[in-house]
């Protein structure tokens, strides 16, 4: 035979070829070893987390047909990745194709996170096929995890198919209304935080071919073929099968079947299928009709003990069990030796090893991974706090920053405009999420805009943050109104006017102060309103012999000072009170016993160290309307630890009061010369009273733009008087609504409804916020904004301009407490 030159000739031919293959896959084997690296370098790794709560009724729990239905949505995701041209040509063919995603499910720090991966040319549309599926999702691109510790023990395996890759597994349709990703995930939540463990998908489209295999082996065992003869026709089966297969292709051109093997055939051909074969000739059916991946199935765990690594290992492996079909379908198993450097490796970079090929279609893709839905019941799932929207196509260009909106990785700056300012803005969230910060950046914008402000501080630190970024150019503009400053004191004079229209505000405005205060409808009623507002009027009368809050109990138990003032008088109808009613219907003793009930709610203030030389001024220190039109910068500071609630409630009040006063006063200007003043108050309900409502829907006439926050709305409601919260909810323009309570929950989502619910605003994270804006007038729907964070300041140039505004507006507390002494002791006999 070796003689005959044509088997030589024939035998050299089949070396060659062998060797020539040899070759050339080592050179492939060597390329593809070369651009894995490459290629892991140019991959974008995505972290999606998703809302736990659910649009659906909350009030119904999840149905099995609600479960399917919600991971059947997922499908949608896979049926698109499937449908992807699969790469061809000779680079893929010698490097290796590049097309596959990666879809992980990582144990780390405690916490379970959904990873995918992609190419980068193929990043944007697998960010737009995941929002297509999960319109709440948040897809943030990130820097690669590691969870391997260096002195621990690193385990991994690859799974595989049991049988022909035409047989399915059970996927999410056949498990009754259950998630097969809780069987995936437990074992997942129980990796200790100091571990890891990973489930890594790397799945590509896989060539159309696939689908001839199974449709051949259904179409040959529906014309009553067995199963095992079906599968050897299409070169399926175990390896002696495909062997035997193509012996007997070969063999069957060169001889003729005898009259027994043409029986045997025909024997073949009226093969009767069982119900269990009907049943798997579906399901290969089935699983051919839809699209199909290459798949790897990597599994990887981290432990500082091997023993621990591969129970974590063991386990997880024994979760797929839920996915095996044991008759006449399919399952995975463990390959039992696999290079673990090489397997590791392969994980980091995320690369195709086609030695460890499975083929599965997009409905057993789903099965094995999806996001986790509102019912997956498993701990430790790293879910989305809250969701995200994406800001309105008619963004303000002008006027302040307040932050920006982050959606779908697009950053968008977010303003507001000065006239959507004039109808004021309310902020409220719990202490600590960045209410102070955002008003920080507000006022301190305004500033540099050369704006008129007023910063109303219950506890110092937000008129802190803002005295260090004033501009030094104006200095002179700032007036630090600072109760707790000993040696210095401002006067603010509670019933100071400056025109006879504005006495009775005044009157009215103290009245609803110590109302506020006291709770008078509880406390003193009626008498207490009639004595205190005719003594108020008595003593307005003649301010130069004192009005203040100082001589309102001088008034009321002094004769010869209350004669004096009498004798100052022109209002026929105060004298005809306090010598007609008061002092008549019952006499001084009547009067006596009428004292203390007035008089013990000014005591805590006029025999305050540190209230008395601000409360006991005849002048204050400063003109508010002449601060608001002279765009003037006034910082309150009412720190409530230094000065006490009580004082600190009052002159916020009063501030407030005079500062509404003032706005109203404005009407002697035409509407164009008005500039607009910013008043900000925080903890605003401490502030005010129910002409909140008067602010609210008329100061925007005078220019007077509020923003006022606080933290819960119950802190609006009082004795159940909602007329507050009403009056604020009805007509603030702009909301944000940064982390609030459960309690507030219903109220505030309703303002952000549709697009934000309860459980949104009880879990967006810190520093971020709700922000339904106003813009010319009208209010889109809601979105999500990260206010800008705080800026450095300068503690320096803080220092001068207290220093400056002391000097120029404070005065010497012993010259104020001499006048103050001076004044008592001025009258001591009515003039005659």
């Amino acid at each position: 035979m070796l003689a005959n030159p044509w088997a030589i000739t024939f035998l050299i031919a089949i070396i060659f070829f062998i060797v020539l293959a040899a070759m050339v896959n080592l050179i492939r084997k060597s390329f593809a070893k070369g651009s894995r690296l490459p290629t892991a370098l140019q991959q974008q790794i995505l972290l999606i987390s998703v809302p736990k709560e659910s649009l659906r009724d909350k009030e119904r729990a999840a149905t099995p047909q609600d479960i399917q239905d919600d991971i059947g949505a997922a499908e949608n995701l896979f049926s698109v990745l499937g449908s992807l041209s699969a790469q061809r040509g000779a680079r893929p063919w010698l490097y290796g194709r590049t097309d596959h995603f990666s879809f992980e499910m990582v144990a780390q720090n405690g916490q379970i996170f959904f990873y995918v991966a992609a190419p980068n040319y193929l990043s944007d549309s697998l960010k737009q096929q995941l929002l297509a599926v999960y319109p709440h999702a948040h897809i943030e691109e990130v820097s690669d995890y590691n969870f391997f510790s260096p002195q621990g023990a690193v385990l991994g395996a690859y799974l595989k198919l049991g049988r022909e890759f035409i047989f399915p597994i059970k996927t999410f349709k056949k498990m009754e209304g259950s998630d097969p990703l809780e069987g995936l995930v437990n074992p997942l939540s129980k990796v200790a935080k100091t571990d890891g463990a990973a489930i890594q998908f790397i799945v590509r489209s896989a060539y159309k071919k696939w689908h001839r295999k199974g449709m051949r082996v259904a179409r040959e065992m529906q014309q009553g073929k067995a199963m095992a003869m079906a599968l050897r026709q299409a070169g399926l089966g175990n390896i002696f099968d495909k062997f035997f297969g193509l012996f007997s292709f070969i063999f069957s051109f060169f001889r003729t079947k005898p009259q027994d093997e043409r029986n045997l055939d025909k024997l073949e051909e009226q093969y009767r299928l069982s119900p269990m074969e009907e049943e798997a000739v579906k399901g290969i059916e089935e699983k051919t009709s839809r699209a199909g991946f290459d798949v790897n199935v990597r599994i990887v765990t981290s432990a500082v003990k091997r023993e621990q690594a591969k129970n974590y290992l063991d386990n997880i492996i024994n979760a797929f069990g839920q996915y095996n079909i044991y008759q006449y379908g399919n399952g995975f198993k463990k390959i039992a030796k696999v290079n673990i450097d090489r397997l590791v490796s392969d994980f980091i970079s995320r690369s195709y090893h086609s030695k460890y090929h499975l083929l599965l279609n997009s409905e057993e893709m789903t099965s094995l991974w999806h996001l986790p839905l509102p019912s997956t019941g498993a701990p430790n799932i790293h879910w989305l706090e809250a969701r995200k929207a994406q800001p309105p196509v008619n963004l303000p260009q002008e006027g302040i920053l307040l932050g920006e909106n982050i959606y779908r990785g697009v950053t968008t700056p977010i303003r507001i405009k000065e006239e959507d300012r004039q109808r004021h803005v309310y902020i409220i969230g719990k202490s600590g999420t960045g209410k102070s910060v955002l008003q920080a950046n507000m006022i301190i914008q305004d500033m540099q805009n050369g704006e008129g402000v007023c910063v109303i501080d219950p506890h110092g630190d937000l008129v802190e943050a803002v005295l260090e970024h004033v501009p030094p150019e104006r200095a002179e503009d700032v007036i630090l109104f600072d109760p707790a400053d000993y040696q210095r004191p401002m006067g603010i004079n509670m019933l100071e006017f400056h025109n006879p229209e504005q006495k009775t505000f005044v009157i009215n405005e103290m009245i609803k102060i110590f109302d506020k205060l006291y709770d008078l409808k509880a406390t003193g009623g009626p008498m207490f309103e009639q004595y205190m507002r005719n003594a108020m009027l008595l003593m307005m009368e003649d301010s130069q012999s004192g009005s203040t809050l100082l001589e309102i109990p001088k008034v009321l138990a002094d004769a010869n000072f209350r004669r004096y003032k009498l004798s100052r008088c022109v209002n026929p109808v105060v004298k005809d009170f306090w010598e007609k009613e008061a002092e008549k219907a019952g006499g001084e003793a009547s009067l006596a016993n009428m004292v203390p009930y007035i008089t013990s709610k000014l005591t805590p203030f006029i025999s305050s160290d540190l209230m008395r030389p601000i409360i006991a001024q005849q002048k204050s220190s400063f003109n508010f309307r002449e601060a608001m039109d002279g765009q003037k910068i006034i910082l309150v500071k009412l720190s409530k630890g230094a000065i006490g609630e009580m004082s600190c409630n009052l002159l916020g009040m009063v501030i407030v009061g005079k500062i509404l006063m003032a706005a109203l006063s404005r009407v002697d200007i035409p509407q164009e010369r008005r500039r607009s003043f910013y008043l900000y108050i925080d903890e605003f309900q401490n502030f005010i009273t129910d002409t909140i409502s008067v602010i609210l829907s008329e100061a925007r006439k005078y220019k007077l733009c509020l923003t006022i926050a606080h933290q819960y709305i119950g802190q609006l409601v009082k004795n159940n008087d909602t007329s507050i919260r009403d009056a604020v909810m009805g007509n603030a323009g702009t909301m944000i609504a940064f982390r609030i309570g459960p309690d507030d929950a219903e109220i505030v989502a309703k303002q952000l409804a549709p697009v934000f619910n309860e459980y949104d605003v009880i879990n967006i994270p810190k520093y971020n916020a709700y922000l339904k804006l106003l813009i010319d007038n009208q209010n889109p729907p809601a979105f999500n904004i990260k206010p800008l964070p705080p800026q450095l300041g300068d503690k320096a140039i803080a220092a001068k301009i207290r220093e400056l505004s002391r000097l120029k507006y404070g005065r010497d507390r012993e010259i104020v407490e001499r006048e103050i002494l001076e004044r008592v002791k001025a009258v001591q006999k009515p003039e005659v």
